[in-house]
């Protein structure tokens, strides 16, 4: 797997988070990049976190199921990016919540983070450089965070849903390139 396939990856789990941010952004009544700055770190830390977390996790099961890691990777992209498109559609409301504190910040983060935890699984099948993989997720996810907050803060929370829809598509469409590529079809 390349680089520029983990970048798109990364831009697929972090729309959960930028999702969140949006929402972090509507409820500030004036834009804090102090306050962008935190909600990107949290994100992105964990964003980075969950993938290593994931692999070491694949890595200890990899020599039991090596001959469906396609399939496991496949089924855990396309739930993961189903029951995106599916909270998106159902417009879930994590707007209300303007607290900054860490309670709130590492709840937000985990729960925006546990799809980077399969995804990390995935990786290890894949055999994917997971420390750089880890940075390119983290990174992508600090800054679609920190541009959420300063987006939600300006026009408020009508990307939300999209942004979500966008995340949720992009890793069923890996999941299916995983899939076909150890079928032979690509």
């Amino acid at each position: 797997m390349g680089w520029w396939e983990i970048f798109i990856i990364g831009l697929g789990l972090s729309m959960d988070a930028f999702a969140v941010s949006i929402c972090k952004g509507v409820s500030m009544r004036r834009m804090s990049w102090r306050h962008a700055a935190l909600v990107g770190l949290y994100f992105g830390g964990f964003q980075f976190l969950m993938p290593l977390t994931g692999y070491l996790l694949g890595t200890t099961m990899a020599d039991l199921i090596v001959s469906i890691d396609h399939w496991i990777a496949f089924v855990l992209l396309g739930v993961i990016g189903c029951n995106m498109i599916h909270g998106a559609g159902h417009g879930e409301d994590d707007c209300l919540n303007d607290s900054f504190d860490t309670k709130t910040m590492l709840m937000l983060a985990v729960a925006t983070s546990i799809d980077a935890l399969a995804v990390g699984i995935t990786f290890a099948f894949l055999r994917v450089r997971i420390l750089m993989a880890g940075l390119i997720i983290g990174a992508t996810t600090f800054v679609l965070s920190m541009a959420g907050v300063k987006a939600g803060n300006v026009f408020g929370s009508r990307f939300r849903a999209r942004a979500e829809y966008a995340g949720g598509i992009i890793l069923i469409l890996i999941g299916l390139k995983i899939l076909l590529e150890h079928l032979g079809v690509l």
